[in-house]
């Protein structure tokens, strides 16, 4: 992609082009302007030479010529003649013998050409019969002095403007300096520093600041998702090591074993190690993803539902260890969640009660409307629960309760509070008043 323009030559370009076209609309209205006037006085000028002609012509001697003299350089344009009936009685000495105002009279003002030239002529009659009065100005004379008046007026205007662009230059400039210490301080940051972006002793201005903010939250975003990465791949190290070791010694003892019993039996291991390894992966992913994605998509769903599916995926682990695992469920207990993440959810704490319940253990899951919408989900079972100071520790990643002979990764419970977080929903943990083990409840919002 062909990179643009600089901001500062756009922002020059554009307030010198408004200023030019300001300047030539203001050149164009001054003509106009200046023109009507110019117009209007000489012909006002016209009129009153006429005027003074009429007063003038019953004192000259009616049988002579008389031929006005050019006492001034602009004479030549103005041409002035006094007929009486069919007789030029007076003429300048640049106007023609024949009539100004063309072979019929007609009073006011008019534009006729003669000789080559193009005139604005005044014609009026006096009193006495026959009288009649021209009174001509050439046009270019009115151009000449329109155009000296204009250069008068517009050529400091025209001086002004490179003076005036050096000033705009210099006034984009220096408004544009904080952005140049923006870039100045981005260019020169380590690419891995993530940390909060300050520019110190720039006046940063309004415009700029929704920009320093959302550059700043971007970095906490990506400093988010690094540590969430790093996490990842720290857990992931750490549990893996354990069972792939064992994974790797039942392999040995197979590959080792002479007998059929002895085979078999570290190949069952091989396969319970890669179980495990399995949904330890899938318990990191899972986290992971909540970590990066943070606040997930929320639909309308029906918990009711979802507790049925996932209580049916759990049934036959439930029935090996000969355990009761009951659903009480209202219907219509629908909330807005990620579905998914939902089923995550309910299937780690039914998951949980199960696994760390002894067999023949009760497993109760209770679904209700809560208060004012929403709903409340309850997994209780009657296992051995936990004291106040372990019940503290739910949620810490890879806390798991020693001597409970239940395989695990310790971060299901680490999963289930994110998933709530995401969804606005409260976590309690206690113990179970009619079970005897461990009560927990989750209630969603409206």
């Amino acid at each position: 992609m062909r990179p643009l323009a600089s901001l500062q030559a756009r922002l020059l370009a554009l307030v010198l082009g408004l200023a030019a076209a300001v300047w030539l609309a203001t050149a164009a209205l001054t003509w106009s302007d200046v023109h009507h006037e110019l117009d209007e006085m000489f012909d006002a000028h016209l009129a009153q030479t006429a005027a003074l002609l009429l007063s003038q012509a019953h004192d000259a001697d009616e049988d002579d010529e008389v031929d006005l003299p050019a006492l001034h350089r602009y004479a030549p344009r103005v041409a002035i003649q006094v007929w009486l009936d069919d007789t030029l009685w007076v003429r300048s000495a640049q106007a023609p013998r024949e009539p100004l105002g063309g072979p019929r009279f007609t009073p006011g003002f008019s534009d006729q050409a003669f000789d080559g030239t193009h005139w604005r002529v005044f014609s009026t009659e006096g009193e006495v019969p026959g009288l009649r009065v021209y009174v001509a100005e050439q046009d270019d004379s009115r151009r000449d002095i329109l155009w000296a008046l204009l250069r008068g007026m517009l050529w400091p205007v025209l001086l002004a403007l490179p003076l005036m662009a050096a000033g705009l230059w210099w006034a984009v400039r220096r408004g544009l300096t904080p952005l140049r210490d923006m870039r100045a301080a981005i260019a020169a940051r380590d690419p891995r520093a993530l940390q909060p972006l300050v520019l110190p002793g720039t006046a940063l201005p309004s415009e700029m600041a929704p920009m320093l903010l959302a550059l700043n939250r971007l970095f906490e975003r990506i400093a988010q998702l690094m540590d969430a990465e790093r996490r990842f791949t720290a857990d992931a190290a750490h549990e893996l090591r354990t069972p792939i070791a064992a994974i790797r010694t039942q392999a040995q003892v197979a590959l080792g074993a002479q007998e059929e019993g002895p085979r078999r039996h570290a190949l069952q291991a091989v396969l319970q190690g890669c179980e495990r390894a399995t949904r330890l992966v899938e318990q990191l992913l899972t986290l992971s993803r909540l970590e990066a994605e943070g606040a997930p998509a929320l639909q309308p769903v029906a918990l009711d539902e979802l507790a049925r599916e996932v209580l049916a995926d759990l049934a036959p682990a439930a029935l090996d260890q000969g355990q009761e695992l009951e659903l009480d469920a209202a219907p219509g207990c629908r909330v807005r969640a990620e579905p998914t993440l939902a089923a995550v959810l309910l299937r780690n704490l039914v998951d949980n009660a199960i696994r760390y319940s002894p067999p023949g253990a009760r497993v109760q899951v209770t679904l209700a409307r809560g208060k004012g919408g929403g709903a409340r989900l309850c997994v209780e079972d009657s296992g051995p629960g936990l004291d106040e100071a372990q019940r503290a520790r739910l949620g810490e990643r890879f806390f798991r309760v020693l001597g409970s002979g239940a395989s695990g990764s310790g971060l299901g419970w680490s999963i289930v509070r994110r998933i709530a977080a995401a969804h606005g929903a409260q976590v309690e943990v206690a113990r179970s008043e009619t079970l005897g083990g461990l009560r927990v409840r989750v209630d969603w919002p409206a």
